[in-house]
């Protein structure tokens, strides 16, 4: 079966197209994020393609929001045993009460909270965030600096902050980019793969097939590192 992919951007949702030897067009939208995937008839073109789309798009925006409000697992109680991920590796996390500043670190294949007797969960889960942010503030300058030189471009501004639908985004005209905080859970792959996606929006705006064509040649394996991205959840996927 011969197929063929496209990336479009329909009113504001990002959409994943393949075609294929199908007879009917198929739209699914899929968990955690609200993931927009296409299976579309290869007798049709993107222009068809997008119209059917559009005319789904009530349709998809209530199953994306229905993803979005589906309830998740509870908040991490921050106690000794429980997992949690940094750079795609499982830790478990051991709290040490101590007077003192509180802070975190990786001791062998554990993640070590010190933190006062009486730190709330959410003061823990507070500390932790902030260490996230600390590994991203950590690796960001010199992979940013890397791709900058391959692509020949600068970055002026770059945040970090809590999204809940994207990992990434990219304002083209002050070229100011997002990194989710989440992304310090996940793979390094994946957080180059959103650096390299939000650098690309420089040189194209939407998914089009010239965006396609600047990924496929500058991060060939982009495919492979986004799905392991969106086969990810977005939030609170440690487990005790």
């Amino acid at each position: 079966m011969s197929t063929a992919s496209a990336y479009m951007t329909v009113r504001g949702i990002d959409v994943d197209v393949i075609y294929k030897d199908v007879k009917n067009l198929h739209i699914g939208v899929y968990p955690p994020m609200g993931r927009v995937r296409v299976a579309a008839p290869s007798r049709l073109d993107d222009d068809q393609v997008r119209l059917a789309i559009i005319q789904r798009l009530p349709w998809i925006k209530r199953q994306r929001q229905e993803l979005q409000d589906a309830p998740r697992q509870s908040e991490r109680e921050m106690v000794t045993g429980e997992s949690h991920y940094v750079w795609g590796l499982r830790r478990r996390l051991k709290v040490v009460e101590r007077p003192g500043r509180a802070h975190l670190e990786i001791d062998g294949e554990r993640l070590v909270l010190y933190v006062s007797p009486d730190a709330s969960p959410e003061t823990r889960r507070k500390h932790l965030d902030q260490w996230y942010r600390q590994q991203l503030r950590a690796t960001l300058p010199d992979l940013i600096a890397k791709w900058e030189a391959k692509l020949a471009v600068s970055v002026p501004r770059w945040t970090i902050r809590r999204m809940k639908t994207k990992w990434g985004s990219c304002n083209r005209e002050t070229r100011h980019i997002w990194f989710n905080v989440e992304l310090a859970k996940k793979h390094p792959d994946c957080l180059e793969y959103i650096a390299v996606h939000e650098m690309t929006h420089y040189f194209e705006r939407n998914h089009t097939e010239k965006f396609i064509k600047l990924m496929d040649t500058h991060l060939p394996d982009w495919r492979g590192r986004r799905d392991e991205l969106n086969g990810s959840p977005l939030a609170e996927e440690e487990w005790k």
